[in-house]
């Protein structure tokens, strides 16, 4: 069969033979041809896969790389398993999409005893759909080795199931993590320098990362954030921790950089920190734009962004630039001033900001129409 279609690929209609370029794309044509064949698993696992599954054509590819399966009693059996827990078909079909491997578990021993015994602590549907769909490779984990230790863990942390299911939903990975080696190191480096259980438990339901990370780089981050000045007994301090382990060096100088080029000083940055120790988030990008606006666009002194680092933290075009647009007909007509106090023109709720800054002015039909205006811009 295969030499005859070979021989087939090299003759033109009227009998002539034509020399292919490239003989080896002859080979690869018909093997591909071949394996279209209906009794090819790959191809019984790709059909499978985009219709019984509802994956993509490109997922299904991409998934059949990790599976191959020849008939659908297998898979059938996983499909079954979820349906039985009132997962729908396209939610089951997220999780596939993101772990194909899943279709090769055995329900009876992987996927019912997990989804039963968060059941059984209190995890409803939409629950395990949320922590599933974000984290399927629970079904890799062993059930009595690490996933009712690490949830009983965290329960008796948080002293509460609720509590413990809502982290996990925020961030599954916790279930896969080996506590001893950060996490109760760190949690004990909290509790040695004074910093209550109410911010340890902030820190863990906030930023998982942090208090995941290396006890040696954890310890020498919170020593750097005491020598800043912020108060283990705020909730500061663990948003300090949070800016600065997210940050390499490099990344944490360019953005220092980035301040100290629009004026400000080292001891400034440490003020605008303390305040909103979050601004070390911000990308690169963002900062250049948000403080140019301020300064240039609207004329205002670093020293305002200095004393509401919040500022810089406000989308440019669904509230900066429709509020800037407001202020400057505002400031055109001598009904505002340009001191620090202008700050709470973007701080302060939109319904506050119509109230008192566009409706109460005669030129309130054209204030809110220039403000709409700008809105409708954002949107495109």
């Amino acid at each position: 069969m295969f030499q005859f279609l070979c021989k087939t690929l090299l003759h033109s209609r009227n009998g002539s033979t034509v020399a292919p370029h490239n003989p080896s794309m002859v080979v690869s044509f018909s093997l591909r041809y071949l394996s279209s064949d209906s009794d090819n698993p790959q191809s019984f696992t790709l059909s499978y896969l985009t219709k019984t599954c509802g994956l993509s054509p490109k997922s299904a590819v991409s998934a059949s790389k990790s599976v191959r399966f020849e008939s659908s009693e297998q898979p059938d059996s996983v499909i079954s398993s979820f349906q039985k827990f009132g997962f729908s078909k396209i939610e089951i079909s997220e999780i596939i999409r993101k772990f194909p491997k899943m279709l090769c578990c055995h329900p009876e021993k992987t996927i019912s005893p997990k989804l039963e015994f968060f059941r059984s602590r209190g995890a409803s549907t939409p629950d395990l759909v949320t922590i599933l769909s974000t984290y399927p490779w629970i079904f890799k984990i062993s059930l009595e080795n690490m996933l009712v230790g690490n949830f009983n863990f965290f329960v008796d942390l948080l002293q509460s199931e609720y509590k413990a299911i809502e982290l996990i939903k925020r961030n599954a990975r916790v279930l896969n993590t080996s506590l001893e080696v950060a996490l109760i190191p760190n949690i004990n480096t909290l509790r040695e320098n004074g910093v209550p259980a109410s911010s340890i438990l902030l820190l863990i339901q906030a930023d998982w990362v942090s208090i995941g990370t290396n006890p040696v780089k954890f310890g020498k981050i919170l020593e750097e954030v005491k020598e800043m000045g912020f108060n283990p007994l705020k909730s500061q301090f663990v948003f300090a921790i949070i800016a600065l382990t997210g940050l390499s060096k490099s990344k944490r100088d360019e953005k220092v950089a980035i301040y100290k080029r629009w004026g400000w000083s080292d001891e400034d940055i440490i003020t605008a920190f303390k305040r909103l120790p979050s601004i070390l988030s911000i990308s690169e990008d963002k900062l250049m734009t948000m403080i140019d606006f301020y300064v240039n666009k609207l004329g205002l002194h670093y020293s305002v962004i200095l004393s509401c680092p919040a500022l810089l933290k406000y989308s440019l075009n669904k509230r900066l630039i429709p509020r800037g647009a407001v202020i400057e007909f505002l400031l055109s007509k001598g009904l505002v001033k340009l001191n620090s106090s202008i700050t709470s023109l973007f701080t302060c709720s939109e319904r506050r900001f119509l109230e008192k800054y566009v409706k109460c002015h005669e030129e309130a039909p054209c204030l809110i129409k220039l403000y709409n205006h700008k809105l409708k811009l954002s949107d495109t």
